[in-house]
């Protein structure tokens, strides 16, 4: 079974909304964009979550004692380098105990090794802009990029991911719409 992160959750409804639908994965951004909420935020959204859904930070080029701090205060369990971020510093984040995703954003380009635990292929800092999935040099365990309810079975056939990311095609008006996450969520399981 695939499974689902859903990211951009900025308020109690969407925690809610994910909550019931049973995702896999909640994610909260911490780097600049619509999306971004601080660490405040964050904690009073973790104590809403349903404690067996692992919460991700999304950091791009942040300091180490900044996504430290946000690991040490509880509001997430894994971290997402969406940035420039080295080798180093999946050192440092595994010897401090934190599971890591790298994140690389140019699919036609071969992906490095990384020592990170998942590794995500994205079209951009989440820009909306769809991925060509048949360009990919490898087929990495998570998959993101402009994925909705109408493409999430081609990506899944096409790509074969361990985990689809989904943040604004499970949105109406720019807000998540707890339908559209709770159709996401089933379709993804089934597949």
């Amino acid at each position: 079974m695939t499974k689902i992160k859903i990211c951009g959750l900025m308020t109690i409804e969407d925690i809610q909304a994910v909550n019931q639908a049973r995702v896999d994965f909640a994610g909260f951004i911490f780097a600049g964009g619509r999306h971004h909420i601080s660490l405040e935020q964050a904690l009073k959204l973790r104590t809403e979550l349903d404690t067996n859904i692992p919460s991700v930070g999304v950091f791009v080029d942040a300091s180490m004692s900044e996504m430290l701090k946000v690991v040490k205060s509880g509001a997430v369990s894994i971290v997402q380098l969406h940035g420039n971020e080295s080798e180093e510093t999946i050192t440092i984040l595994h010897n401090h105990g934190v599971k890591v995703i790298q994140v690389f954003k140019s699919p036609q380009s071969k992906v490095l090794r990384t020592q990170a635990d998942y590794l995500m292929v994205d079209s951009g800092k989440g820009d909306g802009q769809k991925l060509n999935w048949n360009n990919l040099q490898t087929t990495p365990d998570i998959l993101a990029g402009a994925i909705d309810l109408n493409n999430v079975g081609e990506a899944i056939e096409q790509v074969h991911p361990q985990i689809i990311d989904v943040s604004r095609g499970v949105e109406t008006n720019n807000k998540k719409d707890p339908l559209k996450i709770k159709q996401m969520v089933n379709r993804v399981h089934e597949l």
